[in-house]
């Protein structure tokens, strides 16, 4: 599996419009389901008054998780036609939520199927979309007198650094292309100062 992967850059929104109904789509880029729900209570907050909060998201690293929730459409009306334009464009580490304001007419389900699907591509249409990369989490302990060779090591590698700890018993934490973990595992574990590589998970 490559490392790359494509997402959004910033939030977007798109408009449906359909018999007095009105569709709005806002997309979101996320990293956790912490984030997620956050979002969703904020929107709810914020269009208080709407009939249906529906939404769709795919996240993940190691592992890629998804849903969908139609809040009380139909079954399969709403938040199925969100997740498949998601997969549509290929996105991981996206939010999508149409906020649907009814407008008194029913529109069946194959309209509302087309509602959901067209103000969400509405929305992902208008988003800058980026690539980005899969990283894992590792954590490395070791003795303050092998400070030089780890940071010679991690300074060659794509190692983004998270926290440090520099004392006679040092850590460090960081993000690393998740191709190269088992890498850098091994090379740091031949180190005799190094006491213990962890990938931690996430």
């Amino acid at each position: 599996m490559t490392d790359n992967f494509l997402s959004i850059k910033d939030n977007s929104e798109g408009l449906y419009k359909e018999k007095g109904s009105k569709f709005i789509a806002l997309a979101f880029p996320v990293s956790n389901e912490n984030e997620v729900k956050q979002i969703i209570k904020s929107v709810k907050k914020e269009h208080y008054n709407a009939r249906h909060h529906c939404y769709a998201y795919i996240i993940g690293n190691e592992d890629i998780h998804f849903r969908s929730n139609d809040d009380g459409e139909p079954r399969h009306t709403a938040g199925d036609p969100i997740l498949n334009q998601i997969r549509s464009f290929q996105l991981i580490n996206v939010l999508v939520i149409v906020v649907r304001y009814f407008g008194g007419t029913k529109l069946g389900k194959a309209g509302l199927i087309n509602a959901y699907k067209t103000a969400s591509k509405e929305a992902l249409s208008k988003a800058a979309i980026i690539v980005k990369v899969h990283k894992s989490e590792i954590a490395i302990n070791f003795k303050y007198d092998g400070i030089n060779d780890v940071m010679h090591l991690i300074q060659k590698k794509d190692f983004e650094i998270l926290t440090q700890k520099y004392e006679e018993s040092c850590s460090i934490t960081g993000l690393i292309p998740r191709s190269q973990v088992q890498e850098i595992i091994n090379a740091l574990t031949g180190y005799k100062n190094v006491i213990k590589v962890t990938q931690l998970p996430g």
